[in-house]
């Protein structure tokens, strides 16, 4: 059962969870007298996949460094700038972003409406599912990501009529989900941009936001995070910044 549930793409501390769930469960029902043998001491517990090791690096861009990016993409398709764009200004996961429908966006609101993503797994092909942690999440837009969102509905409107945001060239099918990965490699290959992959943009925000002042509570539930200490211990380092901006400030206001 875990060795498929993790085949379905999901994470590895989501996989983790189950894992620990299921031996509370058997080791009570088995003190309970229950059952006879506990099934769960001959499962191990579920190691990352090999796609997932290294990802577990909370690496992010600078703030010049993502401006640079930004630079660089004015020249580059509009999908890709529309992606891009959005990943840095709001931190969504990048299967969330593939998810995103037109009936998602409030153009009225400036708000996206976070409620499904769209994966890849070689076993059951593309597939939509809940977010990561199956809480649907409303977060809001940069007048520029809506900008940007109302130059791609009409752009896409020339060519076919799609639910998706995020649709393949030329038709209404939605992009694939390795897409963005695959276009991140060659734009680094063609700009020099070293390790740029979606989930770094994602760092980026959560770590510029935090650096800059941005209240954890608030990041957290833009990104989508569980609860407030997961993006405690994702994001230390920016925290360590920020402390030493808030004491170097004390420091002058004192002199």
């Amino acid at each position: 059962m875990l060795v498929k549930y993790q085949a379905t793409g999901k994470a590895h501390t989501s996989c983790v969870k189950v894992y620990a769930l299921m031996n509370c469960i058997f080791k009570s029902a088995f003190l309970d007298d229950t059952i006879i043998n506990n099934p769960m001491l001959k499962v191990r517990r579920p190691k990352p996949r090999k796609d997932e090791k290294g990802q577990t690096t909370t690496d992010s861009f600078t703030v010049e460094e993502t401006k640079h990016i930004l630079s660089i993409l004015e020249a580059e398709p509009l999908k890709w700038k529309v992606y891009t764009r959005l990943l840095i200004d709001t931190g969504i996961r990048h299967g969330e972003a593939c998810g995103l429908q037109w009936k998602d966006i409030n153009f009225r609101d400036a708000t996206a409406r976070i409620v499904r993503t769209l994966n890849y797994t070689p076993q059951k092909g593309v597939y939509t599912d809940t977010t990561k942690n199956g809480k649907a999440r409303t977060i809001p837009l940069t007048n520029t990501v809506m900008a940007l969102l109302k130059q791609l509905l009409s752009f896409q409107s020339k060519s076919c009529i799609s639910e998706w945001v995020f649709t393949q060239d030329g038709n209404a099918e939605p992009m694939h989900p390795d897409s963005p990965t695959k276009y991140f490699k060659l734009l680094t290959d063609r700009c020099g941009i070293k390790h740029l992959h979606p989930h770094k943009l994602r760092h980026t925000f959560a770590s510029i936001a935090i650096t800059h002042g941005a209240d954890v509570a608030s990041v957290s539930e833009t990104l989508g995070h569980s609860d407030k200490a997961v993006t405690l211990r994702m994001y230390t380092h920016a925290n360590e910044e920020s402390k030493r901006k808030v004491t170097n400030l004390v420091e002058e206001l004192l002199k």
